[in-house]
């Protein structure tokens, strides 16, 4: 029998870390002088009290639905995939390569090859860290952090000594063909008589993602394939007794991990920067860390948790634009619902079973 609900498990747990860490957040504004009420006034109108603050929110959350449903993935299969900055930025060179050197005529036709192109690049990214973890036993987590660094190194040599466009000096690809410029939201608003989100970055991409949310969802549990990465992830014997070879899910989990963390690539080079910069990743595959954890591992809770840190992200910006507290407390609040949700579970969690356990007990559910 389940200690407690799952609802209680997947909602009320993740809720009550975000309020303890929203108490503890507004306790430090307070200790800088300010008013947490303003701070978080300020934050709420600026993410969410207007279609161009909605548009920031959901670009973010675009980003980080695509690596925090990277990491989920990965953690089915027992493997914490900590790379997804580098299976990033490798999926960026590669939807560069796919829109700089093929003749595409219409966005329709580049949007499904840049696709391909970048979730090819970001599992050939986790490939290695995956072989390695599944024949020599090294560990998942050093081998990721490790190409994390790589990833950032070859990005850099080949954005200045091969993509850089003769005279520039700036470490940057050529702008992509117009004709690959995929929509922003606000065009396809524009397109139903509507006024939302001008001057936003928020595209297409989005909806990809929410597609994605569904499509990982059937994966991990109504296909077989699926059924094995959750297998092996709740025991490796298990597996090997029900004959799954634990080194061939390994790999595959890793690749559609790194796949999902490259396609992050399609909203914030292709979409946005409409050319490969060096940095464009800008940490979003360690925030999918986060969002994983918050979300429990579930589609529908990464895309919620990746709405909260979009709305973290924009609302700071405001927060520093407008007021005298700085952006580095943005950066204080993630880590603090980063604590509480993933390092800090078992503070919440643990009491949470305990009360759940007496309710069953006075209401005579358990004997």
């Amino acid at each position: 029998m389940e200690k407690m609900p799952k609802w209680a498990d997947v909602i009320l747990t993740p809720l009550i870390s975000l309020i303890l860490a929203m108490a503890i957040s507004a306790l430090v504004i307070l200790a800088i002088g300010e008013s947490p009420v303003m701070a978080m006034k300020t934050m709420v109108e600026g993410a969410l009290g207007s279609s161009y603050g909605w548009g920031f929110t959901l670009y973010y959350a675009t980003n980080f639905i695509f690596t925090g449903l990277a990491v989920m993935v990965a953690y089915h299969a027992s493997l914490f995939n900590i790379g997804g900055e580098g299976q990033a930025a490798m999926g960026g060179l590669g939807v560069a390569l796919v829109l700089l050197y093929l003749p595409l005529p219409h966005w329709a036709i580049a949007l499904p090859v840049a696709m391909i192109g970048a979730a090819a690049f970001g599992a050939a990214w986790a490939f290695i860290p995956a072989y390695l973890q599944a024949k020599r036993g090294s560990h998942i987590v050093i081998t990721t952090i490790m190409f994390n660094f790589i990833a950032a190194a070859a990005l850099n040599y080949v954005l200045v000594n091969k993509l850089r466009p003769v005279g520039s000096m700036d470490p940057a690809s050529a702008r992509f063909p117009e004709s690959t410029n995929i929509p922003a939201l606000t065009d396809i608003a524009a397109g139903l008589g509507l006024e939302w989100g001008k001057n936003t970055p928020v595209n297409i991409t989005f909806l990809v993602a929410i597609v994605a949310c569904l499509l990982i969802w059937l994966l991990i549990w109504r296909t077989r394939l699926g059924y094995e990465i959750r297998v092996l992830g709740k025991s490796e014997p298990g597996a090997v007794y029900a004959g799954i070879s634990p080194v061939r899910i390994t790999v595959i989990a890793m690749l559609i991990s790194g796949g999902l963390a490259g396609l992050m690539a399609i909203n914030n080079v292709m979409g946005e920067s409409e050319r490969l910069v060096l940095n464009a990743v800008e940490g979003a595959g360690f925030i999918g860390i986060a969002v994983a954890l918050m979300g429990r591992n579930h589609p529908f809770g990464v895309f919620l948790a990746a709405l909260l840190f979009g709305f973290l992200y924009q609302g700071g910006g405001e927060l520093a634009l407008w007021t005298s507290i700085p952006r580095e407390l943005i950066v204080v609040i993630q880590a603090l619902v980063i604590l509480f949700t993933g390092a800090l579970d078992n503070m919440v969690r643990m009491p949470l079973e305990r009360l759940f356990l007496s309710m069953r007990r006075t209401t005579g559910g358990v004997k």
